[in-house]
């Protein structure tokens, strides 16, 4: 399945907001692990970020998980999906520094986000839910990556 064409079933969309609710199960999971090793006494800032980073994370898989529920189509299983974030968006791989891999996981959600907006814009298909609603919701979560990013730069820039 891939984002460069327009959606055309329930079962696509379904499909990529489980994708999204698993990208955010990952990057909620690292950014806990990264936040747990921080020692806040330390670099508090860092870990105010962090904890930020994955409570809203907790909060985007919530309302997709929301989305994929209001639709009538069949569901992918959980491992399927794991496996499809992880080669796709590298979802295992290390990176070097703290900083560095927040980044990354801001910038990869974000840009799912938008390929997946833009894949609804191209779609002329009717979907079990509402059209608006969705691409709201996506919005505002797309949105709100880009402010992860923001402030991640923000940080890294500081501590140069």
């Amino acid at each position: 399945m891939s984002l460069t064409q327009p959606l055309a079933s329930d079962h696509q969309l379904a499909r990529l907001l489980q994708i999204g609710i698993v990208l955010e199960e990952v990057i909620e999971a690292r950014a806990a692990k990264h936040a747990a090793e921080t020692d806040a006494e330390l670099d508090a800032e860092l870990r105010d970020l962090l904890e930020g980073a994955s409570a809203e994370s907790a909060d985007h898989r919530r309302r997709l998980e929301a989305l994929v529920d209001d639709l009538d189509a069949d569901t992918v299983p959980f491992e399927e999906i794991q496996m499809l974030v992880e080669a796709q968006y590298e979802a295992d791989e290390d990176f070097d520094g703290v900083l560095y891999d927040q980044l990354c996981n801001e910038e990869t959600a974000y840009k799912f986000y938008d390929d997946l907006i833009g894949a609804i814009a191209a779609s002329e298909t009717s979907f079990g839910i509402d059209r608006k609603r969705l691409v709201d919701v996506l919005t505002t979560i797309r949105e709100e990556e880009a402010a992860g990013v923001e402030d991640v730069t923000e940080l890294m820039e500081a501590r140069q």
